[in-house]
């Protein structure tokens, strides 16, 4: 089966995605060993209050805050990895 440049795109983001998620959780789960808090260390990045737009009819609101931490970027390298190998 040949992976096209489209599909192969896709599916890195899958991976991506996924690598991130999972360091992300990782992390988090580290957070209360001692010699392992370094992983869940990093920052948060985009709206700390969210946008709100009402159209008197309809009310939206937007928001989107990111944690990327150093589980999340070695689970990202590692999704690259696997996705090369894959």
């Amino acid at each position: 089966m040949a992976i096209t440049k489209e599909k192969g795109f896709w599916i890195l983001l899958i991976f991506l995605l996924a690598g991130i998620v999972i360091g992300g959780l990782l992390g988090q789960l580290a957070e209360n060993v001692t010699w392992l808090k370094w992983l869940n260390y990093g920052m948060d990045f985009g709206l700390s209050d969210p946008i709100a737009l009402d159209l008197k009819v309809l009310k939206l609101t937007f928001g989107l805050t990111i944690h990327i931490s150093m589980a999340s970027i070695v689970g990202m390298a590692i999704s690259i990895l696997i996705y090369k190998k894959f």
